[in-house]
């Protein structure tokens, strides 16, 4: 059985994540650039932002009968269209974010600046989707 409270719980931090990259992205790109905290703050929220979408995808696929699908990032993307949690398109999102994930955590060193600028300014809308889509898988089961 999913677990709607620890589900809930992990879209209320990626909304508060999401709320800090939406500020960040308010910046010009000159201001952004030109203090390096912007950046690791970017990249920060941006990963925790990631960690937490593949925890709640890894989640209900594991109670949903999709154990197989929950173990590798990019599985657990393709699992949550299998099963209809996130439409096709997301998935697909998603499938790339998993991606983009592990390029984060273990290529850090080689993501630049504004990388991440361009990615808060044109991506944060993959993030609102998927707190949407899962609200409504979660309404209706």
């Amino acid at each position: 059985m999913i677990n709607r409270e620890l589900v809930k719980g992990r879209l209320v931090l990626i909304a508060e994540y999401l709320g800090e990259l939406k500020k960040l992205s308010r910046l010009s790109e000159e201001e952004f650039l030109e203090d390096k905290r912007n950046t690791a703050a970017a990249e920060s929220f941006l990963r925790r932002s990631l960690e937490a979408i593949f925890d709640i995808g890894r989640h209900i696929l594991a109670k949903t009968g999709g154990v197989e699908m929950a173990s590798e990032y990019k599985s657990i993307a393709t699992g949550l269209g299998e099963k209809k949690v996130v439409d096709a398109d997301l998935s697909q999102t998603l499938f790339q974010m998993a991606g983009y994930r592990n390029r984060l955590v273990h290529l850090y060193h080689i993501i630049s600046s504004k990388e991440l600028y361009a990615i808060i300014n044109d991506h944060l809308e993959d993030i609102e989707k998927f707190i949407a889509q899962v609200n409504e898988y979660l309404d209706v089961n």
